[in-house]
């Protein structure tokens, strides 16, 4: 008896290459409701294709993504350090700004030379 083999096998990888080569969107919304008042409403989109393709229609988080790229940690660190040093000179401003000043008015340079 002969050994069967899976008929179209060779179809499947076809058809899973078109797939990444092009792309896919799955989109689906689902909703709960309870006497016509919505409890939970989900979205779902799912988008298949190839990185390659993902990249040329912009898509690319997982490269900024701390937990999934160094180069996403690297600037998730970066983010930190920044925002660190614009504290400290806020702080540096606020504390050389002289007492006389006031902090804010509301009004601008036009309305103190008028009045």
């Amino acid at each position: 008896m002969p050994v069967q083999q899976p008929v179209q096998s060779g179809n499947l990888l076809e058809v899973l290459e078109k797939i990444l080569d092009k792309g896919v969107v799955i989109a689906g919304d689902i909703k709960i409701s309870l006497a016509d008042v919505d409890l939970l409403t989900i979205k779902i989109r799912l988008l298949v294709a190839s990185v390659d393709k993902a990249k040329e229609i912009g898509m690319d988080w997982w490269e900024k993504d701390p937990y999934y790229s160094s180069k996403g940690l690297m600037a998730e660190q970066e983010k930190v350090l920044l925002e660190e040093r614009i504290n400290r000179l806020e702080k540096l401003v606020e504390e050389k700004r002289p007492v006389s000043l006031p902090v804010d008015s509301g009004k601008n340079d036009k309305d103190l030379d008028q009045g």
